[in-house]
């Protein structure tokens, strides 16, 4: 169920003839003889991601530009009239009535039409071939890839451009193949020198570029057998909360420890950045520290809020995760953010940073808790596992593993598996039991830890997520199937394990 449906449902329960949101006051119900107002305000970012699930692409963009907008939407066959205001960056205005059946041009719409809603934005209208004064040729496709929701831009040689929209690669319309030639002065205009001699030396580099006021993207630049490539991942400006991307309460608990280890975990491209961004941002608004993050390239962009942020970029700022590590141990913080543990040096001194006092967020590319812990162990040579295990015991606090799931209706919603360090896991790691783990998490919700089968099946029953999708995202599908079976969740049977 969307935001904006459970506000419908209250407009309907109490016979009000209009529901007004704005961002930071009570909620207000008009009625005939005046207005009634909740006790409880509704914050500012909880109107942007509401106004965000329901209002089709074309809607928001209007509101962004001319501060005022509004759109028709469909609520258990009932027709709301929705109008947005802007009146500050941090002031948003919804008011929700009844619809007299107008749509947004102003032509009458019948219940069963298809009204404009939370759905994956049709690839029909073309990027614009006009470039602002000044700027590189390629800030038009990124721009309509904003437009279009997408969340990665895709170009390779002698192919027409593609973007990943929802989950699904899509063509870009009416944009042709491009040669190697002319893919690679596309790419070279904006990539950084350092970069393109990089590239020249191994045939691929990463780099990041932004467009002020519509987003930074990640790029990576590849050579594979037909010539250059390149993938564009978006990367928002404004950092989304806990809340906005559906973190479990009980993984922010993670943002009060003094010292210890945290990784997030998942596929590539499963939300990790996005993950880490949010935490410490909810650090950076509520403690009082030094934060030191080492990124390759930096993605989210950190202002100074309660805290000191300072943001490095391997390549450019220092030579190596490592090196930066090491050197950030001389330079008093009190959290570091390594953005990739990649090899077993960097990993060594992580885990050291976190014995010392400090507290380190990393991510791996791992699927699950148990294989997160079993990865870092098994980076090292034998002879130092058992050591290790003891000192993972010690530091480690919590495992937040996640992967990315097709939404119904359109967009991505994420699933968590939740581990955090008790007694008992400690012992279990220590001893080299670690596939034990799973029973611990299943048998200790209620302080907050969950399996990734229960996050799947808990999305598969609230409705976000169709039960083929959750099983095919599944690691151990089995055991969905089982949930699915006790909980007469019916499953094509053509699915195959």
């Amino acid at each position: 169920m969307l935001r904006i449906d459970q506000y419908v449902q209250h407009l309907a329960k109490h016979g009000a003839r209009n529901l007004t949101l704005v961002s930071g006051q009570f909620v207000r119900f008009g009625f005939d003889d005046g207005e009634r107002t909740t006790k409880v305000a509704i914050e500012h970012d909880s109107i942007v991601q509401l106004v965000e699930e329901a209002a089709p692409a074309p809607v928001i963009d209007t509101l962004r530009q001319q501060s005022r907008a509004a759109f028709v939407h469909s609520s258990n066959g009932s027709l709301i009239q929705v109008d947005l205001e802007i009146h500050a960056p941090d002031r948003w205005k919804v008011i929700i009535r009844p619809s007299d059946g107008a749509g947004q041009n102003g032509h009458a719409s019948a219940p069963n039409e298809s009204l404009p809603r939370a759905v994956p934005a049709p690839l029909v209208q073309p990027p614009s071939t006009v470039i602002q004064p000044g700027e590189p040729r390629i800030n038009a496709l990124l721009r309509w890839m904003v437009k279009v929701s997408a969340s990665d831009l895709h170009l390779s040689s002698d192919v027409p451009p593609m973007v990943r929209q929802h989950g699904d690669m899509k063509p870009v319309p009416k944009r042709p193949p491009m040669t190697d030639v002319e893919l690679r002065n596309l790419l070279f205009e904006i990539m950084p020198e350092r970069n393109r001699t990089q590239f020249e030396a191994t045939n691929d580099t990463d780099f990041a570029h932004a467009i002020p006021g519509v987003a930074r993207f990640r790029a990576n630049v590849f050579m594979d057998r037909k010539g250059i490539g390149g993938v564009f991942r978006q990367i928002p400006i404004t950092i989304l909360t806990p809340e906005q991307i559906g973190l479990p309460p009980k993984a922010l608990d993670f943002c009060w420890l003094s010292k210890g280890l945290v990784v997030v975990t998942g596929p590539t491209g499963s939300g990790k950045s996005t993950t880490l961004a949010s935490l410490v941002d909810v650090i950076n608004k509520k403690r009082s520290d030094h934060i030191i993050t080492i990124e390759d390239p930096i993605e989210f962009v950190h202002e100074n809020k309660q805290c000191l942020v300072n943001q490095r970029e391997v390549a450019t700022h220092t030579s190596s995760f490592r090196n930066a590590l090491r050197a950030a141990l001389r330079e008093d913080p009190d959290i570091v953010l390594v953005g990739e543990m990649r090899d077993l040096e960097t990993i060594s001194i992580a885990i050291e940073t976190a014995e010392t006092g400090h507290l380190v967020f990393g991510t791996l590319h791992t699927t699950t808790a148990i294989s997160t812990v079993d990865r870092i162990i098994d980076q090292f040579p034998p002879d130092q596992q058992s050591q290790i295990r003891v000192m993972l015991s010690e530091s480690l606090r919590g495992v937040i593993a996640q992967i990315l799931c097709k939404k119904k209706g359109g967009g991505r919603v994420a699933a968590y598996e939740i581990l955090i360090s008790t007694p008992a896991v400690s012992n279990l790691i220590r001893e080299g039991k670690t596939f034990q783990i799973t029973s611990v998490m299943q048998t200790s919700k209620n302080i907050g830890m969950q399996t990734l089968n229960d996050h799947l099946f808990e999305l598969v029953k609230n409705g976000l997520v169709e039960p083929e999708e959750a099983y095919l995202k599944a690691v151990e599908k089995s055991t969905l199937k089982e949930l699915f079976a006790k909980a007469n969740i019916p499953l094509n049977t053509t699915m195959k394990e």
